[in-house]
């Protein structure tokens, strides 16, 4: 029985019940039960939290606008947001559009993501982005038995101090990490190869084939340096999951989901019909954003890619 027509049925009870004093104490036991039903159904509620991972949503047209159906959306809904980098065409370019993604996605809130991608840091001003996040590009957060690790894939051997203190993360969070979960945000498709689950270029944007994780090392791929240190830790029984945001105008794929021979999961996702909108391009395939629902009881997570114009 649905849960509004469940309460009617005991409110329907109790209005019977209340014309007779004879039955004060059925009366009594039935309101409790209801007290008690509604605060089961509360406390469900509170149990589980909402996450939702936005890739590569600049509106076309207009550079310093995200896309206009997550500009009307009621973001208090999710409990966290991640960005997957390319919020805007040019995030970086106006102090001005800065403030206005932090209306929009509240950046310093703690549970809240930015993984920059190419068009958030191509114009610089690195350090108005992190005035308003009040974190580096590249850090680790853990919350609720969710560690994760946000990285810059924009660096570079060109910057080797940054370069080689996010693979120092990477190694101590991946050494260190005993319980929960562990989430990996990056925008750029930084790997290639990994057994068993698709290269970036087949849905995404990007294919960093030569992209290395420090400079200590000329061949330190992803594939040699990163993913056996996520297979570490899933053999230790700790959940991995790697998302990628630089994805949604692939004319093959809006969205990713595959698990390595490892066991470490791998998710792509963005959007990119307004481009369609703009140029009065027929839309062949919904755009998809990516929600978790985090049970805490239980410590599962469940995911769904959902149709952005269902909101």
């Amino acid at each position: 029985m649905k849960f509004d027509n469940f309460v009617t049925y005991l409110l329907t009870i109790y209005n019977y019940m209340k014309k007779n004093t004879s039955r004060n104490f059925i009366k009594s036991s039935i309101l409790i039960f209801l007290l008690l039903f509604l605060y089961e159904v509360k406390a469900q509620s509170n149990d589980t939290l909402k996450y939702v991972f936005f890739g590569h949503i600049y509106q076309w047209g207009d550079q310093t606008k995200v896309d206009y159906r997550i500009e009307n959306m009621d973001l208090s809904q999710f409990d966290r947001i991640w960005l997957g980098g390319d919020v805007c065409s040019e995030a970086s370019l106006d102090y001005s559009t800065l403030s206005h993604l932090n209306d929009l996605f509240d950046l310093d809130k703690p549970g809240n993501h930015w993984t920059l991608g190419n068009h958030d840091a191509r114009n610089g001003n690195i350090e108005w982005i992190t005035s308003f996040t009040k974190r580096p590009t590249y850090y680790s957060y853990s919350e609720n038995n969710i560690t994760t690790m946000v990285m810059d894939g924009n660096l570079s051997p060109l910057d080797c101090e940054n370069l080689n203190k996010q693979f120092k993360i990477i190694k101590n969070v991946c050494d260190t990490i005993n319980s929960g979960r562990l989430i990996v945000l990056v925008h750029h498709g930084i790997y290639n190869n990994v057994p068993g689950v698709a290269n970036p270029s087949s849905y995404g944007h990007s294919l960093l084939k030569n992209w290395i994780s420090n400079c200590y090392d000329d061949t330190a791929t992803y594939l040699k340096s990163i993913y056996p240190m996520l297979v570490s830790v899933k053999n230790r029984g700790i959940d991995v999951i790697q998302i990628m945001g630089d994805v949604g105008a692939n004319p093959n794929a809006k969205s990713y989901y595959g698990i390595s021979n490892d066991g470490v999961e791998y998710f792509g996702s963005g959007i990119n019909n307004t481009y369609n909108m703009l140029l009065g391009i027929p839309i062949t395939s919904p755009d998809l954003i990516l929600i978790f629902k985090h049970v805490l009881s239980t410590n599962e997570l469940f995911w769904d890619f959902v149709d952005l114009d269902s909101f």
